[in-house]
C-alpha cells in the first residue's frame, strides 16, 4: 500500500486499514454471507458510513488493496526506467504482485473468493477495469507506438497473465510462459521496437 505523508492521510488509511483487518477476520471465521456490513462496523468500531466512506461495498472490503494494485500495475509503464523496455517491467510487476497473492497466508482468502459467486463476479469487474487503466496508460505512452487496441490487447494479457498463474501449480513459471507470448504480441503489435517492448529515449 502507497505509504501517506500527511497526518490527516496516515489517520485515514489506519482508520481504512482497520476496517479492513475487521472484515477480513468476520469473513473468515463466520463465512462472508454470514457476516453483514453492520457486523463490520461494529467490530471495527466504526459507524457504518465510516466504513462505507472507505469501501463501496461489501465485495470490497475483501479487495482492499485493489486501487493500490491498479496504481503499481499503471506505474510500471509511467515510471519505469528511461531506457527499460515495456515488457520486461511489467513482467516483474506482476512476478511481485503473484508472489503476494499466493503466500500461504493469502490461501484462505482465495479459497472463500472461489466459493462466492458475488466476489468472483467483482473480481472480474476489478480485472476488467485495472486492464482499461493500463491500457490508457500504454497507450498514453510517447515513447510506445501501440494503438489503442493494441493497448488494450496488451493489458488484458498482462491481467490475464496473473489470474492464470494465481491458479496454477508453478505461479512463476506460468508467469513466464504467458509473458513469452506476451513479449511475441507486443513485437507484432509494435514492430519498430524489439521483441521485449521498445525502450525509451
Amino acid at each position: 500500500m502507497t505509504v501517506p505523508t500527511g497526518r490527516r492521510e496516515r489517520k485515514k488509511a489506519a482508520t481504512r486499514q482497520k476496517i479492513a483487518d475487521a472484515a477480513l477476520r468476520l469473513f473468515l471465521e463466520r463465512g462472508y454471507d454470514a457476516v453483514g456490513i453492520r457486523d463490520v462496523a461494529a467490530e471495527a468500531d466504526v459507524a457504518v458510513t465510516t466504513l462505507f466512506t472507505h469501501f463501496a461495498s461489501k465485495e470490497a472490503l475483501v479487495f482492499e488493496q485493489d486501487e493500490d494494485f491498479e496504481q503499481r500495475l499503471t506505474r510500471a509503464v509511467t515510471d519505469r526506467a528511461p531506457h527499460e523496455p515495456l515488457v520486461p517491467a511489467l513482467r516483474r510487476e506482476i512476478q511481485a504482485l503473484v508472489r503476494h497473492c499466493t503466500a500461504d497466508s493469502a490461501a484462505p482468502i482465495w479459497r472463500m473468493i472461489d466459493a462466492s459467486p458475488a466476489l468472483r463476479e467483482y473480481e472480474e469487474s476489478m480485472r476488467l477495469r485495472h486492464a482499461e487503466s493500463l491500457a490508457t496508460a500504454i497507450a498514453a505512452d510517447p515513447d510506445l507506438s501501440a494503438t489503442p487496441t493494441a493497448s488494450r490487447a496488451i493489458a488484458r494479457f498482462v491481467i490475464d497473465a496473473y489470474a492464470l498463474a494465481r491458479e496454477a501449480t508453478d505461479p512463476q513459471a506460468a508467469v513466464a510462459e504467458v509473458f513469452q507470448m506476451i513479449e511475441a504480441a507486443w513485437a507484432v503489435a509494435c514492430p519498430s521496437g524489439d521483441s521485449t517492448g521498445t525502450a525509451r529515449p
